[in-house]
């Protein structure tokens, strides 16, 4: 099983300012030795640097591929999808798409009218959602003044699923099963499992029920997951700040990680504002915190599980 992000931003799109590309291509060129003159020595080098220098972080919004073999799972329908649907165009395929919803706020349904699939006459595009609105939802995205083509006119044929809170079923030989996150509006995380591997979507969720107690029947959408995409929008400070936001931190996600033996957390969602340094410095703090919490628990006589982790970046494909 594979996962595929095309696009790791929330709230809304963040497009590269043309200042922010020249700073980057001038560190670039302080960094570069003159005596790396050949290919290989150019690639080498581009390894070397931290990401926020080589390609950032992206700035597309939230839209997960689960795929194996023939079969795929889109999960939010971002800014990101119009990029995977371009993929899907080139490479022809299967004729039926199966697109699922966390929720409805802008940043997860914008790049629909933009997926190609939708628009041509023998594809079949089959939605998702718990939420009992997801029709609604999708038909105003198709509609004037907003967007010129109405619902009615779309070539493509669309088809509305709703799913049972905590009801597992089986889409593409995926087996899928929805769990409640912490947002403002209904968010649904979904744990994928296929061949004895599982993903876990945890994108929106502001990870106010921490303890197994108050996640209740939803901690199961984290135990013993080999992935985990958490929402990590804020810094712990910013998180204090924010609260109802709907938003968390890296470092509470990586609490629940190791508390419900997690093999790989990404930490997903960046803040629209956030420059691809800003990232790295949050990475950074998250290392920080977890130094000074294994160093805690040696203290107290305690062994803490291993979580291998990272800040997601747009592109980003990983083998499960």
């Amino acid at each position: 099983m594979k996962v595929k992000l095309w696009g790791v931003r929330g709230s809304l799109p963040s497009p590269q300012r043309p200042d922010q590309v020249e700073t980057r291509l001038t560190e670039l060129l302080e960094r570069f030795d003159n005596e790396r003159h050949t290919h290989a020595h150019a690639k080498a080098f581009m390894e070397t640097l931290p990401l926020s220098v080589r390609y950032g972080f992206g700035g597309n919004t939230a839209c997960v591929e689960v795929h194996e073999g023939p079969d795929r799972l889109i999960i939010d329908a971002g800014s990101g999808l119009r990029v995977l649907g371009e993929k899907l165009m080139r490479e022809g395929g299967s004729s039926e798409v199966h697109l699922f919803f966390t929720h409805f706020h802008w940043d997860h349904l914008i790049g629909l009218p933009f997926f190609p699939p939708v628009f041509i006459k023998g594809k079949t595009v089959h939605l998702y959602a718990v939420q009992p609105d997801l029709e609604e939802c999708v038909r105003a995205l198709f509609k004037k003044p907003f967007f010129p083509v109405p619902f009615e006119e779309l070539g493509g044929k669309l088809i509305f699923h709703r799913l049972e809170p905590r009801k597992k079923i089986r889409v593409q030989n995926f087996d899928v099963t929805p769990y409640e996150l912490d947002h403002p509006d209904p968010c649904w995380g979904y744990r994928i499992e296929r061949d004895g591997k599982t993903y876990a979507h945890c994108v929106d969720t502001e990870a106010t029920r921490v303890s197994r107690e108050d996640m209740g029947l939803d901690a199961a959408l984290y135990e013993n997951a080999d992935l985990v995409l958490f929402d990590a929008q804020y810094t712990m400070m910013e998180a204090a700040e924010k609260m109802n936001w709907g938003h968390s931190a890296a470092p509470i996600g990586l609490e629940i990680a190791l508390r419900e033996h997690v093999k790989k957390i990404l930490f997903a969602h960046h803040d629209p504002g956030a420059s691809d340094e800003k990232i790295d410095d949050a990475e950074r703090q998250t290392r920080d915190y977890l130094d000074a919490y294994t160093e805690q628990q040696r203290r107290s006589g305690k062994n803490t599980p291993t979580v291998e982790w990272s800040f997601a970046r747009e592109g980003e494909e990983l083998t499960l």
